[in-house]
């Protein structure tokens, strides 16, 4: 799905909360964002924010006067940066599918270079089921958004409301989200009978010293 249009004015307010963040490592309070661009008060600031968030761009949290937080989507917009920040969102079970939580946690200023494909967020691994491909409890996988999947490939798959990481193999109706451990089965979906989301491809792996 193509994102929605911006109007030149969010466009300009979009580069200028990125710019802001690269520079000061947290987000503009809405003074600060209306004072930049003449705004007669912080409620025309407001009024643009809460336009972006509607359509995806960032999200606000509530009670926070730097509480914005750019989401994957503003990347498509904004000019490639190796510093735009990615955000960690919820968690993926790496040994049996968890709940997804889909708030983002954090966010990490890391060179999408260093990944097989641009990531669009992080997700932190559960568990041990793909340890043999290099994918540890606590890590976090750089995901890159797409709905489709080759056999092989490392995928963040959602069955229902739960998401898991394997790799994934496709025969005809019938596919497998394959462990990397083999103290690990296979989980199987048949298609006629259960619906399998593909959420993305693990690109890439942020090992993180607690």
């Amino acid at each position: 799905m193509a994102p929605a249009a911006l109007t030149s004015r969010q466009k300009q307010i979009l580069k200028f909360l990125s710019e802001f963040i690269e520079k000061h490592k947290f987000p503009p309070t809405r003074s600060e964002l209306a004072r930049h661009f003449g705004f007669r008060s912080p409620n025309a600031a407001e009024a643009h924010l809460r336009a972006l968030e509607k359509k995806t761009f960032i999200t606000i949290a509530s009670g926070i006067s730097r509480g914005i937080t750019l989401l994957p989507l503003s990347a498509e917009v904004l000019p490639a940066s190796p510093h735009h920040p990615i955000p960690l969102v919820g968690r993926v079970a790496a040994g049996s599918p968890v709940l997804a939580q889909e708030n983002i946690e954090d966010e990490y200023r890391i060179d999408p270079a260093l990944f097989s494909r641009k990531p669009d967020y992080l997700l932190r691994v559960s568990g041990m089921s793909m340890q043999d491909a290099g994918i540890l409890d606590g890590d976090l996988l750089a995901v890159h958004r797409t709905p489709e999947a080759r056999n092989g490939q490392i995928v963040v798959a959602r069955l229902d409301d739960e998401v898991t990481v394997k790799r994934f193999r496709r025969r005809a109706h019938r596919v497998q989200l394959i462990p990397e451990n083999v103290d690990f089965e296979p989980i199987e979906v048949d298609l006629r009978r259960q619906a399998l989301v593909i959420e993305g491809l693990g690109v890439g792996v942020v090992r993180v010293k607690l």
